[in-house]
């Protein structure tokens, strides 16, 4: 792209001492922005990157990616399952449940819970409890035992043990001799899961059975759940499987119930980028105005090129290498220190908050701050940063070259 010529003088320029070290500074000042511009940016979208994993893998692991659920209870559900499977090659796998909603009570203390009846052996397909249980198991659900599995913000929030007895209570009333009282039943925890704050505090497994029971339904289940292999088509998912009985089935699925917090992550996302992008576009401009300053310096150095021949795209070659070095330079040192503060960042900050007992992920669904480094990203910005190095070259570079031998001499 460059003549050899223009190359070596072009360098000689670069590393050349200037009679003016404001020109100096201001190349310094370009390259420190284009550093810290791009390293800011890889590891921001880095962590927001993280966040988005940490939704997909935690949040929508544990709720139901897509559901169908019936109006009357589903004796013959295996059946229903295996045809969803069958009519929809996205379906990964399938789990029933029955769902409802209480109260939790233990040594003195009240927490509101959404209960999950499930098969131990289907849910594991369906979501990622078993690899998250920190005591017990989720296979320990069996019918007739009215045993729980909790999260641990509920088991240390009500003060409880593996082992211990905890009192489930249904907002259904009862009537008895002795006026209407609530239902309850107690349970036995049996596993305790860790997940996120959000999940742990909300959420509790039963036997799907030991379930129905208590709903004094007869045994089957209220709905199907599906795992994707894309959770993106999980509308259409959910669509295919009612259709199978669309008068009895009817579809929901996680963009209703947790579309929002996806979304705002994504926007958010997009707003950070855009704003941090900035700085790389600040620091291209400092670059203009730095070469511009150089070549008003360097006037007398142009026309003595000029009077020796040379033509005015070799000019334009020599003041362009000079803004592609500062671009390149700052562009590959803020890719290095981008990568290195995204796979660290997680450690830095979980560091300071222990430290001095910060309390910095209070606000988020998870409590750590995750950090994933996405190789097209580091790309698209380091290809980004050095395109705008690039042309930001072009105007200065081209006032040289129109710069006039004698008029310039004339004063020398």
């Amino acid at each position: 792209m460059f003549r050899p010529l223009a190359l070596f003088i072009g360098l000689r320029y670069t590393r050349a001492e200037r009679s003016n070290r404001f020109i100096s500074f201001i190349s310094l000042i370009s390259m420190i922005g284009l550093t810290l511009g791009v390293a800011v940016l890889i590891t921001v979208l880095s962590v927001m990157n993280g966040f988005d994993r940490e939704l997909k893998t935690r949040i929508l692991g544990m709720v139901p990616q897509a559901t169908v659920s019936a109006t009357e209870v589903i004796g013959d559900w295996k059946q229903l399952a295996d045809r969803i499977k069958e009519e929809d090659p996205e379906v990964a796998a399938v789990a029933p449940f029955i769902q409802l909603q209480g109260m939790l009570t233990s040594n003195g203390q009240v927490a509101g819970i959404m209960v999950t009846g499930v098969d131990p052996e289907y849910e594991k397909n369906v979501s990622i409890i078993n690899e998250h249980m920190t005591e017990g198991s989720i296979d320990t659900l069996q019918s007739g035992d009215f045993s729980i599995v909790l999260g641990e913000e509920m088991v240390q929030s009500l003060g409880l043990r593996l082992g211990d007895k905890v009192t489930l209570v249904l907002p259904e009333a009862s009537p008895s001799p002795a006026g209407v009282i609530p239902r309850f039943k107690r349970f036995t925890l049996t596993g305790i899961f860790s997940i996120s704050p959000e999940v742990d505090s909300l959420m509790a497994f039963i036997p799907m059975n030991d379930a129905a029971k208590l709903l004094r339904l007869p045994e089957g289940a209220q709905g199907i759940r599906l795992k994707l292999n894309d959770i993106f088509t999980a509308p259409i998912a959910a669509q295919k499987a009612a259709a199978i009985a669309p008068d009895h089935l009817y579809p929901n699925d996680w963009t209703q119930t947790h579309g929002n917090l996806f979304g705002a992550i994504q926007m958010e996302k997009a707003m950070v980028g855009l704003l941090l992008f900035l700085i790389i576009l600040v620091a291209a401009f400092n670059i203009v105005s730095s070469l511009v300053m150089l070549v008003t310096d360097k006037k007398a150095d142009i026309a003595i090129l000029k009077t020796f021949g040379a033509s005015p795209r070799l000019i334009t070659q020599i003041f362009m290498v000079q803004g592609v070095v500062i671009g390149f330079i700052g562009t590959i040192a803020g890719t290095i220190l981008g990568i290195i503060f995204a796979l660290s960042i997680g450690d830095i900050l979980g560091w300071i908050n222990q430290s001095f007992g910060l309390h910095l992920f209070d606000a988020y669904f998870i409590n750590y701050l995750p950090s994933e480094l996405r190789l097209v990203d580091v790309v698209l910005i380091t290809g980004a940063s050095f395109v705008l190095s690039f042309l930001a070259t072009i105007y200065p570079a081209r006032r040289a070259a129109k710069i006039q031998p004698a008029q310039t001499l004339r004063y020398e």
